[in-house]
């Protein structure tokens, strides 16, 4: 892989992360053309990159962050309330909130440590890339044109509901802000809620892969687990991904407060057709 092919893969992966369309779709689609078609070399490059838009999303709603961890220990404030009917705990907003985000990295979690074969498999065509494209583009707009009854807070039980589609969107093509940004507005969670939650939600899974890809890398070597990939191509990669990250998550967290998701189900639609078609030529 050459730095130019490392900067292209890193721009589609920062501005497609967040912008609905699939990252891993649109990457997959993308090695096809370069000289990294096998799932076992792409993918701890993959995970470099997701890396680097986990590291912009901590730089874009750093004071998101901040406020999370500065009410972590806290007790007794005025917005406390219970858990739950059945439970006396009484916890605050960003309690609430920080276990509504574990509640959603479980699906998740189950199957990163159950099903990773079978994912990986996954991305070696292009075929299911294709159809999960198409199916991204349903979602979007089923979620633009419904009209649920809105609520104030993202329920743990609807943060678990949300997860369980961020597990089935680690295929390739099925956008995984996509999916749970359109889950989350279909179960009725405000539009300005839901695109933070769904960037909040990934970070600590993304890391745990990471850490996770990190010790296998070391075990077999560096150099042979990115494919012989260069030094100054996963730099260029890691920091083309980073800014492009930080710039579609700035833009996409506005684009979910006006409510323009429709575009990107025409994108998908055309983007899916086009590569089930390229798929059987």
């Amino acid at each position: 892989m050459s730095w130019l092919e490392a900067l292209v893969l890193g721009l589609i992966q920062g501005f497609t992360e967040y912008l609905p369309i699939s990252s891993s779709g649109h990457l997959t689609i993308a090695s096809n053309f370069v000289d990294i078609t096998d799932a076992e070399q792409i993918l701890p490059f993959t995970v470099l990159l997701h890396v680097a838009t986990v590291l912009s999303t901590i730089v874009i709603l750093y004071k998101e962050i901040v406020w999370l961890f500065k009410g972590l220990f806290k007790t007794h404030t005025g917005d406390s309330e219970p858990l739950s009917k059945w439970c006396g705990l009484t916890l605050n907003s960003q309690q609430q909130y920080i276990i509504a985000i574990i509640a959603s990295m479980i699906p998740v979690g189950i199957v990163g440590i159950f099903f990773k074969d079978a994912v990986e498999a996954a991305f070696e065509g292009l075929t299911i890339v294709g159809c999960c494209l198409l199916a991204t583009a349903v979602l979007l707009a089923f979620s633009y044109y419904a009209k649920p009854r809105q609520k104030d807070k993202i329920s743990i039980k609807d943060a678990f509901i949300i997860g369980l589609s961020q597990a089935v969107a680690v295929l390739p093509g099925l956008s995984r802000s996509g999916t749970t940004i359109a889950t989350g507005l279909l179960l009725g969670n405000k539009k300005e809620n839901m695109a933070q939650f769904s960037f909040l939600m990934v970070i600590p899974p993304i890391l745990g892969e990471a850490l996770l890809e990190s010790v296998e890398m070391v075990k077999e070597g560096i150099e042979v687990a990115f494919g012989g990939i260069s030094p100054l191509a996963l730099i260029i990669g890691f920091l083309a991904a980073f800014i492009s990250g930080c710039i579609a998550c700035k833009w996409m967290i506005s684009v979910v407060k006006k409510g323009k998701l429709i575009y990107f189900a025409y994108y998908c639609l055309i983007a899916g057709l086009f590569t089930l078609i390229y798929s059987f030529i």
